[in-house]
């Protein structure tokens, strides 16, 4: 979908000229948001993603750590780079990660791996998202083929920076929507 690749690129472009400080801040303040928040402040267990430092992603290791800190469950992602199904796994800190087959950090392959059901929350990225959960990723798939296995009953969280929050993304039959919106100014309800 043309519309869709053009606002992945300006996304792109967008996130890459953000200084690494402004980068660092509105993380700050998207994990603090997350921390207190629906639904992840009741949560047992959490599945997050460890940022691509070069490509300005949301960095939520602080909230990995606190989570942690709290006796909740911490998973990643992890993707099989032959049939590119992702999962997730357990980690009991950040020992338990290692650069993975697409130069993303994710859990070891001894790790435990997370069942449908096991999960409370997910914090999905994203290039760009709207008010109704829908989001552009890199293109891939990866979480729009993983999160139906296990929303409901875990609730997809999108996180992005505001400026990253548009009037609407464009929707493909297998694109599958968030529940929640978390930026660094505002957390969403999903609309719809």
């Amino acid at each position: 979908m043309r519309v869709k690749a053009e606002l992945r690129k300006r996304m792109r472009g967008l996130r890459k000229a953000l200084p690494a400080t402004a980068c660092a801040q509105r993380s700050a303040q998207i994990v603090d948001r997350l921390a207190v928040g629906e639904p992840i402040a009741g949560a047992r267990a959490v599945a997050l993603f460890q940022p691509m430092h070069d490509r300005h992603e949301v960095d939520l290791r602080p909230l990995g750590a606190t989570l942690l800190e709290r006796g909740v469950k911490v998973a990643y992602p992890a993707a099989d780079p032959e049939t590119r199904a992702m999962v997730f796994r357990f980690v009991g800190g950040s020992g338990d990660l290692e650069p993975g087959a697409f130069g993303i950090v994710e859990p070891k392959s001894s790790c435990a791996e997370a069942h449908p059901g096991d999960l409370d929350a997910i914090v999905v990225p994203a290039l760009a998202v709207d008010p109704r959960g829908h989001r552009i990723g890199y293109g891939a798939g990866f979480y729009d083929r993983a999160l139906p296995r296990f929303v409901p009953p875990a609730a997809a969280i999108v996180v992005a920076f505001d400026f990253q929050l548009v009037a609407e993304v464009p929707e493909t039959p297998l694109d599958f929507a968030a529940a929640w919106v978390v930026t660094d100014t505002r957390t969403l309800a999903a609309e719809r």
